[in-house]
């Protein structure tokens, strides 16, 4: 693999877009299912690749009717439902470009979005995001169409009816597909913004094209071999990490992806799915550890067990992973999987995944370690939305705490300052209309700076040690990852996220948020009885043993960066807010501001 080239990919995507590698898909897999979801009665729905390209050339064939032409730009805001799949392909094969913007934007985001990448129509999912659009639609004279999926009771001047997308004759997918070209955007993906407005990131039909070719030689499969696999789409299509894992891998190589509109709703569609490739940004791995140690806690003998089987299994995968355990270890591993893990992976609905995902954000290698034993292939992904997702991977070779290797066909680099950069098909195009920005972000000989710190070890390998603009500089001039730290104070089992904080400060401290799902149980086993979330965070024993893992949590690191201080908050940070991104990003100034008090209460 790592004798690929840049130009060897390059041969394989000549000529090729998103929309024509879509009509060979649906030629190959006509009767195939395509997409799945749930339905009111918990069974799935479905349709085959045949019906999705019927359904992508008659919406190609409703958007052409209200004036899209080739060039433009078309705004979706919709959850994770069927209908974006084919929606987005639609707009390609009208040789324009589609927009997916966050579910949770304002009306003043949707006005500044919308405005930004210049869109003429907007594709809606009901009223409540029709809402956002008709409160700013007289700043948007070049959106004169707005088209809702689900009607509300009266459409007014410029909304229309969704069956403009679905009642007109099909256009020819054959026809309509050589359209567009390589060089075209095949979507511009706007960054979350938590340092002023978001830059709109040019991503190229070759760049997908690309990373999709280089991603099937990390996982180390074949198009054949990813056709029908099985993955829940759930993150918004509005990052490039969910556009990539369902949408791309869909159209591009034939995977069945179900749908799931609400991210609440994910584990009883895990357990419907049975993905086959689940990805999931840090805190949804968190939660589904966190439920499983909540559930085998009713049951101290059975946790005990269980606990003691994951230790004695750890060092037998790790060996595994490298092709050096015995036949007799594997045979011990395979006996308390069959007793112990393989339980645990159904009751969760991962008992047939073959690659487990995380990215987006850091996780304690632990917990990649912990998911590895109990029989979930897990490995770190890590990328930007600047190098259409992917920056590095490993998927069978894992050395959890890193990120793996530099995507097959790309280079990879530690600049002077630490920075990583990286160069290949998979950069960006640039940010639309922004020059300077993107001089900034792509130098002279193309190299793609991505702000963080890091280092390769002698594998190959990259560790990523922090945001180049999140270091903390405390008042005595040390600098300070904070994301080393949350990473470390997250895996204390009775707490559920975690901020540092400490810059210009004299000391760093932590705000901790009690897990919700961990403490009732934890309560339970030491006979602790409360009236609320707040009492049991108040009690004096929750709060012991928390100082216990905290003083247990930083004893790997040096005393300028221990956590001194810290406060024990109640209620969860839910994405999509002001605390954090939609895919769980800590939005630091948003964090000092909601908790400016208590903060300077830990300074007091």
């Amino acid at each position: 693999m790592g004798s690929v080239t840049k130009a060897d990919i390059d041969a394989m995507v000549e000529g090729t877009t998103v929309a024509r590698e879509f009509v060979d898909t649906v030629a190959k897999y006509r009767d195939r299912t395509a997409l799945r979801w749930m339905l009111p009665d918990g069974s799935l729905g479905s349709l085959s690749f045949e019906q999705v390209g019927e359904n992508a050339a008659r919406a190609a064939a409703g958007l052409r009717s209200l004036g899209v032409r080739p060039g433009d730009r078309v705004v979706l805001m919709m959850r994770n439902i069927p209908e974006f799949h084919w929606l987005d392909v639609g707009v390609l094969l009208c040789g324009a470009t589609p927009v997916s913007i966050y579910n949770s934007s304002s009306a003043e985001q949707v006005e500044y979005l919308v405005g930004h990448c210049g869109a003429v129509v907007a594709v809606v999912e009901n009223a409540d995001f029709l809402d956002k659009f008709t409160q700013v639609r007289a700043s948007l004279p070049d959106l004169h169409t707005i088209v809702t999926i689900v009607d509300p009771p009266d459409l007014s001047d410029g909304v229309v009816s969704g069956a403009v997308l679905t009642e007109a004759d099909p256009v020819d997918l054959v026809e309509a597909a050589s359209i567009g070209s390589p060089e075209d955007l095949a979507t511009i993906i706007y960054t979350s913004g938590t340092t002023g407005n978001p830059k709109g990131v040019m991503i190229s039909n070759y760049n997908v094209c690309w990373v999709l070719e280089s991603g099937l030689m990390s996982y180390g499969w074949t198009r054949e071999e990813l056709q029908g696999k099985r993955v829940v789409s759930y993150l918004p299509m509005a990052h490039i990490a969910e556009r990539i894992v369902s949408q791309y891998s869909l159209a591009l190589a034939g995977l069945e992806v179900t749908t799931c509109p609400e991210t609440s709703a994910l584990l009883p569609h895990l357990i419907a799915v049975r993905p086959n490739i689940a990805f999931g940004v840090p805190r949804v791995w968190e939660k589904l550890y966190a439920g499983v140690t909540a559930a085998l806690a009713a049951d101290p003998e059975k946790a005990e067990k269980f606990n003691e089987a994951v230790a004695a299994a750890d060092p037998i995968r790790e060996k595994m992973t490298w092709g050096e355990a015995s036949e007799e270890e594997v045979a011990t591993y395979e006996f308390l999987d069959a007793v112990a893990f393989s339980t645990v992976r159904d009751l969760v609905g991962l008992d047939q995944c073959e690659m487990a995902i995380t990215g987006a954000a850091p996780i304690p290698a632990d917990l990649i370690r912990w998911f590895r034993t109990i029989g979930v292939p897990m490995a770190e992904v890590y990328g930007m939305s600047e190098n259409t997702g992917a920056m590095s991977f490993e998927r069978v070779e894992v050395k959890p705490g890193t990120v793996g290797k530099a995507m097959p066909g790309s280079e990879l680099a530690i600049f002077p300052d630490g920075e990583v950069c990286c160069r290949g098909g998979h950069v960006f195009v640039g940010y639309l209309n922004d020059p300077e920005k993107t001089a900034e972000a792509i130098d002279a000989d193309g190299w793609l700076h991505s702000g963080d710190i890091g280092e390769i070890d002698e594998d190959g390998y990259l560790r990523i040690i922090d945001r180049k603009k999140e270091l903390i500089i405390t008042a005595g001039g040390k600098n300070v990852s904070p994301a080393n730290l949350e990473a470390e104070l997250k895996t204390i089992p009775l707490i559920g996220q975690a901020a540092v904080i400490g810059d210009n400060r004299p000391f760093v401290a932590a705000l901790l948020v009690l897990d919700a799902d961990v403490a009732p149980g934890w309560a339970a086993r030491h006979g602790i009885q409360y009236s609320s979330l707040e009492e049991l965070a108040a009690n004096p024993e929750v709060q012991a043993a928390i100082a216990d893992g905290v003083e247990q949590a930083m004893a790997g690191f040096n005393n300028a960066e221990r956590v001194k201080k810290w406060t024990l908050l109640t209620e969860e940070w839910m994405p999509d807010s002001d605390l954090l991104t939609p895919t769980f990003k800590l939005k630091r100034r948003g964090v000092n501001e909601t908790f400016a008090a208590e903060i300077e209460a830990l300074y007091a």
